[in-house]
């Protein structure tokens, strides 16, 4: 029989199967720092399958809905450019086909915005719901559930090929299950990010790690494209299955707390006993949580000071950035670049090049908010910066293909650089905030009040492009300019509320420089 220590590690770190896995693969108990990185592993991927589900709508939208007409070839207040072939005609790819009814119709562009608002309705409301049961259940099997059920309705999107299925409202209900399923993701993920780590660099870890946004929408982005060649339906499929795979990893290994594996930090391994008094610490702490506060209700965490900014915030920087996940590959495919106009596939590979410049923007604006200690001032100046590149972008982006790559990548990094930081670290900051005096249960709750009031301008822009498209795409453009200015004035209490402090401390400095001079 085991000593004490042995038996009591073995009783609170052996319950997920993956982690008894991996403790008998290291031959013993596993540290803090490897639970961490299992924890960013596994939440990395599992939000990033989350947005390669969400990304095959965008890179299909073209084999739906191939309809030639001149979509938003008017360029009102912009100067005219020459979006057309030499012949004054436009000729889209052959590979576009002749589309899916019922998205191939005259109003098949509306149509496929109304699937966008539905889904992106659904999960903005299903946001504030998930949020109050993630701070009340268990993450994990939270998690599992809802990866499973996203995994498994983002294929029946795609059995509509195989069934011929060509009745409106089937995809509509099974988007709107999908966007329901899919709300579970974001205020679990955070809220067991920000139980494994502190404030210190986190704007810079969470920048880092909100990379999975990124990465899945380019993971998505090339598999739906290569998919397409197969059949549309396996552009959806093939996500669906990844995600439910990935759930179900997510259920065999994901630690939610150190208390549910028994970790300390201070300790070299997860489960150290070190003399039989206080071997019942940690098996306590296992069963009855350490936080025994009530969590956070949800009109208190509204209260939290800087959540309602934020979260305003938020719904103009996503309504900017999902418009562009939704709608950008579809742009592309009908705007003539270099006089050309590129075929489904190659658009949604080019459109990819958004979301790298999301990745770096993303870890630039949690590095510059971590040495600045400001996470206001760097969004709002993130923001602002996004007026310009999408001005530029939708100027000159028919150029060349360099050209627009190049301008894509740069409103990519300030598009989603403050969208990123909002999300993550400051979600993170606001759920422990001070006023919470120690009260750890009000992470899944803020997270969902900022993302799920952010959903709320995910679904308005993708909606209102699929009716502004049509007539005039440098109006969606204006339409997306304005969004950019308004988030980033939104934040002028809270920028104004840091550059005093700065000045402030700044002051502060040089009296006690001359202090010691003196």
């Amino acid at each position: 029989m085991g000593s004490a220590p042995e038996v009591l590690a073995q009783r609170s770190c052996g319950k997920l199967i993956g982690t008894r896995f991996l403790q008998y693969l290291n031959g013993g108990p596993l540290s803090f720092k490897t639970h961490q990185a299992i924890v960013l592993i596994v939440t990395f991927f599992a939000y990033a399958s989350y947005h390669a589900t969400r990304k095959t709508t965008s890179i299909v939208k073209s084999v739906l809905d191939p309809q030639s007409s001149a979509i938003g070839l008017t360029f009102f207040p912009f100067r005219p450019t020459n979006f057309t072939e030499s012949n004054g005609s436009k000729t889209l790819s052959s590979n576009l086909g002749d589309g899916w009814a019922p998205f191939n119709g005259s109003d098949g562009t509306s149509l496929l915005g109304q699937l966008d608002v539905a889904f992106l309705a659904v999960y903005a409301f299903g946001m504030y719901f998930s949020g109050h049961f993630g701070d009340r259940c268990n993450l994990r099997i939270f998690l599992t559930v809802g990866m499973i059920g996203t995994g498994l309705f983002t294929s029946l999107f795609g059995v509509g090929y195989w069934g011929n299925i060509h009745n409106f409202y089937y995809y509509l209900i099974v988007q709107m299950i999908a966007g329901l399923f899919q709300s579970t993701g974001w205020p679990s993920v955070v809220a067991v990010v920000g139980n494994w780590f502190g404030k210190s660099k986190r704007g810079l870890i969470m920048g880092i790690w909100n990379a999975h946004t990124s990465i899945g929408n380019i993971a998505g982005s090339l598999i739906a494209s290569a998919m397409l060649s197969y059949g549309w339906g396996w552009s959806f499929v093939v996500p669906g299955l990844m995600t439910a795979f990935v759930g179900l990893v997510v259920f065999l290994i994901l630690p939610v707390t150190p208390e549910s594996v028994g970790a300390r930090e201070e300790d070299e391994f997860s489960c150290p006993i070190k003399s039989g008094e206080e071997a019942a610490e940690p098996l306590l702490r296992q069963e009855t949580p350490v936080e025994e506060k009530e969590a956070v209700g949800f009109i208190e965490a509204w209260k939290i000071p800087g959540v309602a900014p934020f979260a305003l915030c938020l719904f103009f920087a996503k309504l900017v950035a999902y418009t562009f996940l939704y709608w950008l590959p579809f742009y592309v495919s009908h705007t003539a670049i270099d006089g050309k106009y590129l075929s489904s596939g190659t658009s949604g590979t080019l459109s990819t090049l958004f979301d790298v410049g999301g990745v770096l923007g993303g870890i630039l604006a949690g590095h510059i908010s971590d040495h600045l200690e400001a996470r206001a001032i760097t969004a709002a100046s993130f923001m602002y910066c996004a007026i310009p590149a999408l001005f530029f972008y939708r100027s000159y982006g028919h150029v060349s293909l360099i050209v627009n790559g190049a301008l894509m990548f740069v409103t990519g990094m300030f598009v989603n650089g403050p969208y990123a930081l909002i999300t993550t670290a400051v979600s993170a900051d606001l759920g422990t905030h001070k006023s919470l005096k120690g009260n750890s249960r009000a992470l899944a709750t803020v997270t969902a009040i900022i993302d799920g009031t952010g959903s709320i301008g995910a679904a308005v822009g993708p909606l209102l492009t699929g009716y502004i498209s049509a007539k005039s795409w440098s109006a969606v453009f204006t339409m997306l300019m304005a969004a950019a200015l308004i988030a980033g004035l939104l934040l002028t209490r809270l920028v104004v509320s840091e550059v005093a402090t700065k000045i402030e401390e700044s002051r502060y400095n040089r009296a006690q420089d001359c202090s010691f001079n003196v």
